[in-house]
Parts: C-alpha cells; structure tokens; sequence
C-alpha cells in the first residue's frame, strides 16, 4: 500500500510532464524510428551492382601489381640478364604504344584543321617522320609473325639481330651507342665515292668561277678542312641544274641512299624518288626549326637533329651540336626547292670535317 502510494504521488507531481499517453506514444515512435534507421543500414552492407563491379575490379588490379612485383623480384635474383632484357622490352612496348597514341591525336588534328605536314610544329612534325619510320622497321617483324607458332622465331631474331629487327624503344643505352656508330661508320664510307664524284663532274660545269669554287671545295674537305657556310652557299647554281641537279644524279644514288641511311637495294626511280622525298622532309623540318629556334631543344632532340642531318652527335658536347645545327639551318633556309641536290650533299660536305669527326 505504501509503494502504491508513492507511486500515485510521483505520478501526481510528474503527471504534467510525461503522461502515460505520451510514454506510449514515444514509445512507439522509437520504435518506428527504429525500424526506419535500420533500412539504410542493409544498404550500406549490399552494395550496388556497380559498386560491387568497381570493387572486384580495384581488387584484381591490385592483386595483379603485387604479382607482377614479385614475379619482377623473382626474376631480378635468379635470371639477372634475361630481367634487364625483359623490362627493357617492356618499356619499349610502353614507349611504343605512347607513340602511336600521339601520331593518332596529330594526324586527328590535321584532319580536323585540314593541316598538311609542313604547316605542323617542329616537335610533331618530327614525331610523325620518326614514327612512320619505327613502324616501317616493324613491319617485317609483324609479317614473319604471321604464319603459327613463328613468335618463336622472331624472339629469337629479335635477340640475335637486334640492331637489324628492332627499333630504338628496343635498345639498351650501349646498343644505343654502339649502333649509332655503327650506322655512320656506313654512310661515311659513301663519303670518299660522293666527293671523288663531284670532282669528276667538275669540267661538265659551264661557268669558269663555279668550277674554281667546286674545286676548292673538294680540296678543302679532302685535306681535313671543315668548309664555312659561303663556300657551300656560292655553289647553289651548280646544283639547280645540270650536272648536279636532282633529277641528274643517277651514278650518285646509291651512295647518296647509304650517307641519308636509307635503303639502297632499290630500282633507280625508287631511289630518286626517295632520296627526293626524304630531303624535302628535311628542308620542310628545317624551317620549323627555324622558326622555333633551336634553344627551344632538350639536349637529346638536338644530338638527334645532328645526327638525321649526318653528323655523328653521339661523342660530340651539346654546344658544338648547337653550333653545327645552326650552320645547317642558315644553309637549308637560304635554298630554294629546286636548290635541294645542294642540301643533300650537305649531309657530306658539312659533317665530314667537323671538329676533328674524320676518322
């Protein structure tokens, strides 16, 4: 009964505040808050397709990179050369698949701007010219490939010749080196037959002071003399026309092929039209260098402009390859296209001497 009671009297003096109809009624309403909070809880534990999807696929991928990093250790210590060889493929995969990427946005742009090749930028014009010739080195790579079971073969023509098969991505910083020099060891032994040439066809040429000129000039290289840019320049009507000129050079193909490090295994139109095609190239990329100016290049884009125009870079300062590449482009600026013959045998006349390169 005393219980009761104070039960009555807390219910008197607190029966403002909360009434048994409102207990109840909170009650119920945490109860279906309750309910209503454990919906999104269930939402959170299953996740959407898409979410789940995006999940799996970050988990493979980084399933994926801690195997290929222990795969890369495990070769690293057991097959340290087979390794070296293996990322160096790798990464020229990489670097090759980044280059036909960018050759794709250019050519996209040019079709979309209607932009032909000589109206691009010196950097793109370059990378177009260097990529069409990475990927017609591949191209006998890809056919041999095509019959079975030759990816075998060509593995092991790729390990066996790699300076013939594979493209520079493909090449260990030596091999770099040492083909280089390779390649302009070839072309400078076309040099001795290209000059004894132009002293040959020295009494073909009808005015007195060009043949005094031409002479002089083959003297001067054949003494070891590197030639100032006035000596070459003086000779520009020698080479717009007969016997020098473009379309008369037919004893001269060939080894004018081998000093541009291009095929000379060809019929003499082939050739001439080449050699014609892979000058033109060469002016046109001269005056975007012009007009970029050449200390705009990296130290690498510079040594790589030498040596396409004939000069063996590869042992020679950045500075003297400035200085030379500035010495060409005021030659190849001050000629006309029917002047090219005179640029063509630039890559002869200007390289041959230069800083003691005549070996």
């Amino acid at each position: 009964m005393a219980l009761s009671r104070v039960c009555w009297a807390r219910s008197a003096v607190w029966g403002s505040a909360v009434t048994p109809g409102h207990f109840v009624t909170r009650r119920l309403q945490l109860g279906r808050s309750g309910l209503a909070w454990g919906a999104p809880r269930s939402s959170k534990l299953h996740l959407s397709p898409k979410a789940d999807v995006k999940n799996l696929m970050s988990y493979v991928v980084t399933k994926t990179k801690a195997i290929n990093g222990k795969y890369h250790r495990f070769l690293g210590r057991h097959f340290p050369r087979f390794y070296v060889l293996y990322t160096i493929f790798m990464k020229g995969l990489q670097m090759l698949w980044a280059d036909a990427k960018k050759a794709r946005r250019i050519k996209t742009n040019m079709w979309k701007h209607n932009i032909k090749f000589h109206q691009l930028p010196y950097r793109e014009m370059e990378h177009l010219r260097q990529f069409r010739q990475d990927v017609t080195k591949c191209l006998f790579l890809g056919i041999i490939s095509i019959p079975p079971f030759a990816n075998y073969l060509v593995f092991l023509l790729m390990y066996l010749f790699p300076r013939q098969l594979l493209i520079r991505h493909f090449w260990t910083p030596k091999q770099q080196t040492d083909f280089l020099d390779i390649y302009h060891a070839f072309r400078k032994q076309s040099h001795p037959e290209i000059i004894s040439y132009l002293e040959k066809v020295i009494p073909l040429i009808s005015d007195a002071g060009l043949r005094w000129r031409l002479t002089d000039l083959c003297t001067k290289i054949q003494r070891g003399t590197h030639p100032a840019i006035h000596d070459i320049l003086a000779l520009r009507e020698c080479f717009s026309n007969h016997p020098l000129g473009m379309n008369q050079l037919q004893a001269l193909h060939k080894a004018l092929s081998r000093a541009m490090l291009l095929t000379s295994y060809l019929p003499p139109p082939l050739l001439r039209h080449r050699l014609k095609t892979h000058t033109t190239v060469i002016h046109q990329l001269d005056k975007a260098l012009a007009k970029l100016g050449i200390g705009q290049l990296t130290a690498q884009e510079v040594k790589s402009a030498c040596y396409l125009r004939g000069l063996n870079s590869t042992h020679i300062g950045e500075d003297r390859c400035r200085t030379w590449l500035g010495e060409w482009l005021q030659i190849s600026c001050s000629l006309k296209e029917a002047e090219l013959s005179l640029l063509l045998h630039n890559v002869v006349l200007l390289s041959t001497n230069y800083l003691g390169t005549r070996r």
